[in-house]
């Protein structure tokens, strides 16, 4: 019996509390997987690595090349894909959400520059030329395009730690321009290689922790315009920021505070009609366009009275200015330029691909995460050559164009045609537009970026996964943006060295009147196997922890020695290593299972192992240990390896 045996058992001791005591089980072979060379086990795991999705299969069985060739182009280009079966009536529902998110991108781009310490104009740049390029090359229906707030504060942040905005804007404008290309460089570079697994290591956890924290300190930012304050830190850590609010406070300004905090209500409550009631989402996302419109007219009408609110100013007419010439890629800040670039083309790139896929199953299509990179990478770096910064898939403005019924994304291209008819008509009626506004609208824009659920979820769930959490949110708030998010990354990074290195082991039971061995603390009726130690490893078996696994499997023993001496039960005989679990093991863990049997067998006890999986199975055969474990040594399964060797004592004299 055994590894080849075929053979069929008799009843098993009559005091085995299972099924098979009952009923002759028979015994089956423990079998090698097909044999492969090594350049086609190279193959298979190089394909499950970068390309799991098959993104070839639409290219097999094809009749001719030119069909291939259109294949091809459609997988370039997406819009060739849905682009022939476009009519009227999709133009239609695109043109009313592009119109519905542009009354939404100016403001916001506006906003954001000014939150990334760049021209205002910048922001309207860099909601024209990036939407164009995602419409042609991206793969999602509803993302809206733009900036957004967290990759215009990291970027804000980073920068002006070493380069003051206000004291040589062109060095900044010039930095913030080639971190845009290296973000996007970054992004493609992603997509094109298929690495898209680096941008997980920004668990969930990470995410909700340092949206929380940077919206904080992003609405304390914005206090400088709320209060009209001239003279702001431009430190990005709460003390520093609240310091210097009640530091300047003969600067605060009274018109400032009334229009603001008047505007910032209703920004608000027109955010929580839109959330009580999602068929009024217009009302929101129209809000801080009218804002801006009523704040104009305002300002403009009481010019000449309201001296103390700050007001935007000139903003240039006209397209995108090319800015390729503004590029650098040596000198000393070049170093600054790179890392910017790289945080927050993560960032960007997270959230748009988070975003992508979140509304693409709501309306039940695939988003293809590779082709997203590549776009949104492409998008940047033709941006950095056309005086845009750092852009990605927006939340709110997906959301307000999924509501709005957008079909296809020819809805970013009617969003783009607005901000191109601003860029070219519509600059000079900017002029009186309140900075206090753009402040209420970034507040406005990040407060739902605070998700209390979600912490508390994080908190009943996974204790480490909320210390990640906490540890990203008063990182950002205490220590500094970049930094903070290291911290949460190293947390996660951790978790997963954990995981790796300390896996589970259980003592596993038999479910009575079944052959079924499950944990015997998960279900208290599984019944431990008399001179049996039954127990399970849930993790591959790897030199990072083959020496945790073989103390702690050794614990087991001791600790089940001492249970039956002290119950007076049956003398531990066979132990038991249940390896359905162990989807792969390396020569550490292979040299591990040999002391490990050496060991037992000194203390005259049997290793039994069962169910070895394929690739498991074949390096215990090429290396020779299951030799040393005999014909009693390896079993498909717990109830045949414990039918079998109870057989075999009992057929003992």
């Amino acid at each position: 019996m055994g590894v080849n045996s075929t053979t069929t058992v008799n009843k098993i001791q009559s005091e085995l509390p299972m099924s098979v005591a009952s009923s002759p089980l028979e015994i089956h072979n423990v079998r090698l997987p097909p044999r492969r060379s090594t350049s086609q086990k190279l193959r298979q795991r190089l394909s499950d690595i970068f390309f799991p999705d098959d993104p070839l299969h639409r290219f097999k069985n094809q009749p001719s090349w030119l069909v291939k060739l259109m294949l091809g182009v459609q997988c370039m280009f997406p819009i060739f894909q849905w682009g022939p079966t476009y009519n009227l009536s999709l133009f239609r529902s695109d043109v009313i959400s592009g119109l519905t998110i542009a009354s939404l991108a100016i403001p916001q781009g506006i906003s954001y520059a000014k939150l990334a310490n760049l021209p205002p104009i910048i922001g309207l740049y860099s909601s024209f030329v990036p939407p164009l390029i995602y419409s042609l090359l991206g793969s999602s229906k509803h993302l809206g395009v733009g900036p957004v707030s967290i990759a215009s504060l990291v970027m804000g942040s980073m920068l002006s730690e070493t380069v003051s905005y206000t004291q040589d804007p062109i060095l900044y404008l010039k930095l913030a321009f080639t971190a845009t290309f290296f973000a996007g460089v970054f992004q493609s570079s992603l997509g094109i290689l298929r690495l898209g697994f680096v941008i997980d290591f920004l668990s969930k956890a990470t995410l909700v922790g340092f949206m929380a924290g940077a919206a904080i300190i992003v609405s304390l930012q914005q206090l400088k315009g709320l209060l009209g304050i001239v003279h702001f830190t431009s430190k990005m850590q709460i003390i520093p920021v609240l310091a210097s609010v009640f530091k300047q406070k003969e600067e605060w300004s009274w018109q400032t505070i009334v229009l603001g905090f008047g505007f910032l209500a209703f920004l608000l409550i027109t955010r929580h009609i839109s959330l009580r009631k999602p068929n009024l989402f217009w009302v929101s996302a129209a809000a801080p366009l009218a804002s801006v419109i009523l704040s104009t007219i305002l300002v403009f009408l009481l010019r000449n009275k309201a001296h103390g609110i700050a007001i935007i100013g000139e903003l240039p007419k006209g397209l995108n200015p090319p800015s390729s010439n503004m590029l650098f890629f040596s000198g000393p800040y070049l170093a600054l330029a790179i890392k910017t670039g790289i945080v927050t083309g993560i960032l960007s790139l997270t959230e748009g691909i988070a975003v992508g896929r979140t509304f693409a199953a709501l309306k039940n299509y695939q988003v293809d995460g590779n082709k997203e990179m590549m776009a949104i990478g492409i998008m940047n770096i033709a941006g950095s050559c056309s005086s845009c910064y750092v852009t990605t898939g927006s939340f709110s403005r997906s959301a307000v164009n999924y509501n709005a019924g957008a079909q296809t994304a020819v809805s970013n291209i009617i969003m783009a045609s607005a901000v191109l008819v601003t860029l070219l008509f519509l600059m000079p009626l900017f002029y009186y537009t309140p900075n206090v506004v753009l402040a209420a609208i970034i507040i406005t824009a990040v407060i739902g970026l605070i998700d209390y659920q979600a912490s508390y979820k994080l908190w009943k769930v996974d204790k480490l996964d909320f210390l990640a959490c906490m540890c990203s949110f008063f990182g950002v708030l205490f220590i500094s943006v970049p930094l903070g998010l290291s911290i949460a990354v190293a947390i996660s990074v951790f978790k997963i060295l954990l995981h790796v290195s300390r896996p589970n082991t259980l003592v596993l039971g038999n479910i009575p009147g079944t052959t079924i061995f499950h944990n015997v603390n998960q279900y208290r009726e599984a019944l431990r196997i008399p001179s049996f130690l039954i127990l399970a490893v849930e993790s591959p078996i790897y030199f990072a922890n083959s020496t945790y696994l073989q103390e702690r499997i050794l614990r087991w023993v001791r600790e089940e020695e001492e249970h039956i001496k002290a119950n007076n039960g049956s003398k531990l005989e066979c132990i038991i290593l249940d390896m359905t679990a162990v989807t792969a093991i390396d020569t550490s863990g292979i040299d591990t299972l040999c002391e490990l049997r050496k060991m037992l067998e000194k203390r005259s006890l049997q290793l039994v192992l069962a169910n070895p999986v394929g690739s498991v199975m074949e390096k215990l055969h090429q290396s020779n240990i299951l030799d040393s474990f005999g014909l009693k040594g390896v079993y498909l399964t717990v109830a045949e390896a414990v039918a079998d060797i109870s057989s075999s004592w009992k057929a003992q004299p």
